[in-house]
């Protein structure tokens, strides 16, 4: 597989170790100081492109991607209010794209615990949930756009569910979420359900980044070849 890696930063340069470990060929390295260099001709000579930047700037990079026809994976965040605009044009031209706001397994087997949770707790009253996250003082978006998926789920399952004690009128309300910014954490979520009698928690921690590169390459490598819109759901 012949990669791009769009974004080389710690991201970026622990993504081009996996690539080269799992054999593959970085053909392509594209940051601030050369990005007129994500180019049509550069992008034909690659088989997906890996794109982690920020998100001031995800969205032309990936439309760049899908323009040029070229396969793209991409796991920046907070940006995603735009996303359905390029899923739109992946699918009108042909194209290829995975989106994630994580790609460690463990948060997305936290995904899927937590949208069972959040069904099951909807028969119970008397329970307030909140989430917190926390990363490195580097990440550009607050909240994480984990914590923002983890609450979107929860709130999909307890919308108009009667007993509960947070029943607000706004969607920020319904499930608070917590932001810290700590030294280098790779990141950390956490999913509490509180009663007056008890405490329910689920909770993932990242000890590095390699779980986060390794998902990305081999959501990569589920992508060649094909065409259409992709998640980890279709990966799992």
């Amino acid at each position: 597989m012949r990669a791009a890696i769009i974004g080389y930063g710690k991201m970026g340069r622990e993504i081009e170790k996996i690539l080269r470990q799992r054999g593959h060929e970085v053909s392509l390295i594209i940051d601030v100081d050369n990005a007129a260099d994500l180019t049509a001709e550069n992008l034909s000579k690659v088989d997906v492109a890996i794109e982690f930047t920020t998100p001031s700037t995800a969205y032309d990079n990936i439309r760049k991607c899908l323009e040029c026809g070229a396969a793209v994976v991409s796991g920046t965040t907070g940006w995603v209010d735009r996303l359905g605009e390029l899923q739109e044009l992946c699918k009108e031209r042909g194209g290829a794209m995975f989106y994630a706001s994580n790609y460690s397994l463990g948060v997305n087997l936290m995904f899927r615990l937590n949208r069972e949770l959040a069904r099951m707790m909807s028969h119970f009253s008397g329970y307030k949930v909140s989430l917190s996250e926390t990363h490195h003082t580097e990440k550009k978006d607050s909240p994480s756009g984990t914590a923002v998926t983890l609450a979107e789920d929860i709130i999909a399952r307890l919308d108009g569910k009667s007993g509960w004690v947070n029943e607000p009128t706004d969607d920020e309300s319904k499930v608070g979420i917590e932001s810290f910014r700590v030294g280098m954490t790779p990141g950390d979520h956490s999913v509490v359900y509180a009663s007056e009698d008890d405490v329910l928690e689920i909770r993932h921690s990242i000890k590095n980044r390699r779980t986060l590169a390794q998902g990305a390459v081999v959501a990569a490598e589920f992508l060649c070849g094909k065409q259409g819109v992709y998640t980890m759901e279709d990966l799992f």
